[in-house]
């Protein structure tokens, strides 16, 4: 996310960048880590933000998509934006067998694929950092995020721009249809398909595409709001 939260700054927006909890450092602390305390990453930004000013929209990737729009339900925000964002998960198993199969497995592959397979910008990917495995503990985790997110889709009244890769292997794009779908109170809502970029399009080579999009969905929002 650094490199769209790089892109806005230069728009002249300010711009923070959450790291959640168990993200950043080691795959052990993801297993500590639970979905509550996720969403308390969430809650401590917006709040620092709220010091700076009252129009604030949030933004995420994957399962930051799916933080981004169920706390959209929660905290006063003017906009949402959801890219990558999965309505369930490629392997959709039981918490409770997740929870299970965790006390004795404790990681597995993020992929069957070659790392990097999905990338269409092969530099970005040599500069990509992230976790090389996934705990099955917080697998469970991000299950129970995800039904949180579900139900609350229906509530989200805020305007929404959703950003899917066509291309995405990872999270197929099906899966933003049925957000959209879900979306019955938004009073703004608007589908972005992009192509020639795998799941993480903030830093594959649709990234451009995305970042101004971006821009130009907040411009739009916040200048109905300023004519209304």
């Amino acid at each position: 996310m650094k490199w769209m939260g790089e892109y806005l700054h230069h728009q002249g927006y300010t711009c923070l960048g959450i790291r959640l909890a168990g993200h950043g450092t080691h795959p052990e602390d993801m297993i500590r880590s639970q979905y509550t305390d996720w969403i308390a990453s969430v809650e401590d930004g917006y709040h620092s933000l709220c010091g700076i000013t009252d129009n604030i929209f949030l933004a995420g990737l994957s399962m930051g998509g799916i933080l981004a729009l169920l706390m959209s339900t929660q905290l006063k925000v003017k906009g949402v934006v959801g890219m990558s964002t999965p309505y369930s998960l490629p392997r959709n198993y039981p918490i409770w067998f997740l929870q299970a199969v965790s006390i004795f497995v404790k990681f597995r592959p993020k992929s069957s694929e070659k790392p990097g397979s999905g990338w269409f910008d092969k530099d970005a990917y040599q500069g990509h950092i992230s976790y090389p495995r996934n705990p099955v503990r917080s697998t469970a985790e991000l299950k129970k995020l995800n039904l949180e997110m579900r139900a609350a889709l229906p509530k989200l009244k805020v305007p929404v721009l959703l950003i899917h890769s066509k291309d995405d292997a990872y999270i197929l794009p099906e899966n933003m249809e049925h957000i959209y779908a879900a979306l019955v109170s938004a009073r703004d809502k608007t589908k972005l398909y992009v192509t020639g970029s795998g799941h993480v399009v903030t830093r594959d080579a649709a990234r451009e595409q995305v970042f101004q999009s971006t821009v130009e969905f907040i411009e739009r929002i916040e200048s109905s709001r300023g004519s209304s």
